[in-house]
């Protein structure tokens, strides 16, 4: 069985549901359990019943954990004592040679205590604009980061979901391995403001932030914590460098198929994603 965390959120649903259709059993955790299994990295009694029956791992970061010596790494250890083998550790591009961000933290430890893991080092998600970008594409006919002209290979979640079902099934031919993941075609934020334009039926706008506006932005608008402002606008202001502009086909040679590219995401959503007046995920 694979316990699954995050699972509330576009990368879990997208890893259960892969599991699911190539007939692995999976079960999620997340902190308000309800339809999956309490689990709360911060709160080591839910830990044991949630890893339950489990004996392989999705590891996924929730983005206000910063301090991972006190909440992933433990658990890592924990779960490794419960009998969980191999660890799918959803990292993130870079992360091997960025000691600042968490995720290193994250990959060092599992290095050190084993080699059953696999890391996957994905770029911007697509479904960011489903996301972390739908209000302010709903409520102000706008996409605000401060990207500037920067170019991203952005990749969907689903095919994230799908590589790591692939390596559940088979974790012995991806044991000590880190793969970059990204879209197979670049798109500048004006290029996606345009197919949005298309999809929504209403001129969509890119309109790139300053660091000072996008902070404030973040932490006044969006009500995300001064620490996870910070990093969601570090690495947004690093697309402006090529930081994400690079694609790499290793993500459709693991799926035996074309991964999606942004077009198809925000086709795939649909209007209804942006409609003004309703309230989303984002």
């Amino acid at each position: 069985m694979i316990f699954v965390t995050g699972a509330g959120g576009n990368v879990g649903r997208a890893v259960l549901d892969a599991c699911r259709a190539r007939g692995l059993a999976a079960v999620g955790g997340e902190r308000r359990g309800g339809a999956h299994r309490r689990f709360d990295f911060e709160d080591r009694g839910t830990w044991g019943a949630a890893l339950q029956g489990c004996t392989r791992l999705f590891l996924l970061r929730p983005p206000p954990i910063s301090k991972v010596e006190q909440t992933l790494n433990p658990f890592v250890d924990f779960a490794r004592t419960r009998g969980v083998g191999h660890v799918v550790f959803l990292s993130v591009q870079g992360a091997e040679s960025r000691p600042r961000i968490p995720h290193h933290a994250v990959e060092k430890h599992l290095e050190r205590t084993g080699d059953e893991w696999t890391f996957l080092r994905p770029g911007f998600f697509a479904q960011n604009f489903t996301d972390a970008y739908r209000a302010d594409v709903a409520e102000d006919d706008r996409v605000y980061v401060p990207a500037g002209k920067g170019e991203v290979a952005f990749v969907d979640v689903r095919d994230l979901g799908l590589v790591a079902a692939r390596v559940f099934e088979a974790p012995a031919a991806h044991r000590r391995a880190g793969y970059r993941l990204t879209g197979p075609r670049c798109f500048t934020f004006d290029a996606a403001s345009a197919v949005l334009s298309e999809v929504t039926g209403r001129p969509i706008r890119y309109v790139p932030a300053s660091v000072g506006g996008y902070l404030w932005h973040l932490v006044a608008r969006r009500r995300l914590s001064l620490m996870q402002a910070v990093i969601q606008t570090s690495l947004h202001v690093g697309l402006r460098h090529g930081d994400a502009a690079v694609v790499d086909p290793l993500l459709g040679q693991l799926l035996g198929q074309p991964a999606r590219d942004l077009e198809r995401t925000l086709r795939d959503a649909g209007p209804g994603a942006w409609a003004k007046g309703v309230t989303g995920p984002g």
